[in-house]
């Protein structure tokens, strides 16, 4: 566990209020934090915790489209289970998946192509392949950005 002396002294907000922006810039915070936090082994299991294993998979988004507030509120709550039962001692694997949705994206796809007056087998298997994965590469990568 890191002192809290040491997270202090990485976090050091100032010893005066007025030398706070007025707003949260986090460009200056979080990409400091976060190496600190990789470098220091606070995302590494506790290999000495004794309790019952707790493991969540966290279920992957679909490449159908941005991801929304539905999203961020089952992460949450993934999240917040999570750090429950690493904090009660239980060693805890949080699993993120990845997008399987094959038959959901072919439906947003073929959609997309119906707006058009088009169809899956009017444009040929090739195209229609060309087409998701260009899908993907729009919708996919934002996904796993966010």
């Amino acid at each position: 566990r890191v002192a809290d002396n040491v997270v202090a002294a990485v976090v050091s907000p100032g010893s005066n209020h007025a030398s706070l922006s007025k707003n949260f810039e986090h460009g200056d915070t979080e990409e400091r934090l976060y190496a600190w936090w990789e470098e220091n082994g606070c995302f590494q299991p506790d290999m000495t915790a004794t309790g019952e294993p707790f493991t969540i998979a966290m279920p992957p988004p679909n490449v159908t489209g941005a991801l929304h507030m539905g999203h961020a509120m089952f992460v949450t709550l993934q999240d917040i289970m999570a750090r429950n039962a690493r904090m009660r001692g239980r060693p805890t694997l949080w699993l993120p998946g990845s997008d399987h949705a094959g038959i959901a994206t072919q439906l947003v796809v073929e959609r997309a192509l119906e707006a058009e007056g088009l169809s899956r087998v009017g444009i040929g298997r090739d195209a229609f392949t060309a087409r998701t994965w260009e899908w993907k590469r729009e919708y996919g990568g934002g996904i796993a950005g966010e």
